[in-house]
């Protein structure tokens, strides 16, 4: 099988792409036959030997997945060869074929397809768990999304929209403003247009807002911090400016609210059931319609480099997805992949 492969580490333009033997399930283990694989910003960090995980060389990048089950290994009763499914796992996600944990593993609904089932965990995953789980978000509070035309941003726009708060979206060009309205922002905030703090505090009539779903780190931290409703909760997700801020720490004593991290994949390992229930919960909706990824970016599984490249030059709008020759082949006969 062909993987997409990190033998040193390094940008995008050092993987290479590579023949490499098909896997064989462990007792607990599925194999997967990858249709779509999704690209998310710890990627780019992981071949860059930048991220939390460290795994030795040579691996593949790529931590969610979809596809189907190709074999069972000894104890698997939960799912059947030929069982449309998606995956997620720290790394290895970039390869024709896959061999993951049976508890990392989940049925898709018949009416979703692979690529918007490749696009839907980690981005989708994250804002949920940080917008339910870590900011409690109520119905009618007012939440300010800042990076709000990535990936996970645009699915904080959303899912604050579903769950009944009222969005104010914060992007750096018109184009990526109007995808963010589009998911139900109610006001956006061009970063080019003035102060952040100055932005916010007009859109807000100067009452502030309740959560900061906050993907980007970097200069925008304080400033937004500065507009902090009272019991506000700012939510830490990531650092995609590469800058980790260090905001003054008597601004949320003066506004009583919180800084409170939020860490998916560290969930996922500590509450396995509660992140099934959270995974099975973002699956209804996905069938339902209420909630639907933005993908921009298609890429075959060859061109994963190129599809990082358009990743970390923020490029991206939403999500970028590599598919296989099989998956592109479903796509041409119009299969639901």
């Amino acid at each position: 099988m062909k993987a997409v492969l990190c033998t040193r580490f390094g940008p995008p333009s050092s993987l290479t792409v590579d023949d490499v033997p098909s896997p064989s399930p462990a007792p607990g283990q599925v194999v997967i036959a990858v249709h779509a694989s999704a690209v998310n910003f710890p990627d780019t960090l992981i071949i860059e030997n930048k991220y939390q995980f460290k795994p030795p060389l040579p691996f593949s990048p790529g931590a969610e997945v979809a596809g189907t089950v190709t074999a069972l290994g000894a104890g698997v009763r939960e799912f059947a060869v030929g069982d449309r499914v998606l995956a997620i796992m720290n790394w290895g996600g970039y390869a024709e074929e896959v061999a993951v944990d049976v508890q990392k593993v989940h049925r898709l609904p018949d009416n979703v397809d692979f690529l918007r089932a490749a696009a839907l965990v980690l981005t989708y995953g994250t804002s949920f768990y940080a917008l339910k789980h870590r900011g409690q978000l109520r119905q009618g509070e007012t939440v300010l999304v800042l990076g709000a035309a990535g990936g996970t941003g645009l699915a904080a726009v959303e899912l604050s929209k579903a769950m009944g708060g009222h969005v104010i979206a914060a992007a750096s060009t018109v184009s990526k403003l109007a995808v963010c309205a589009e998911k139900g922002a109610e006001k956006c905030l061009n970063y080019g247009a003035g102060d952040l703090r100055d932005l916010v505090k007009a859109a807000t009539g100067g009452a502030g807002v309740d959560v900061v779903y906050d993907p980007v780190g970097g200069s925008h931290t304080e400033a937004a911090l500065r507009n902090m409703a009272w019991g506000g909760r700012y939510l830490v997700i990531g650092f995609s400016s590469g800058e980790i801020p260090r905001p003054p720490l008597n601004l949320p004593l003066l506004k009583s609210c919180s800084i409170t991290g939020v860490f998916f994949g560290a969930f996922m390992d500590r509450d396995p059931s509660a992140a099934q229930a959270l995974i099975a919960e973002l699956l209804g909706m996905l069938e339902a319609g209420r909630i639907n990824p933005v993908i921009t970016g298609r890429y075959r599984l060859e061109d994963a480099a190129e599809a990082l490249t358009a990743l970390t030059s923020r490029q991206a709008v939403g999500k970028c997805v590599l598919t296989t020759a099989r998956g592109r082949e479903h796509l041409e006969k119009g299969s639901p992949s």
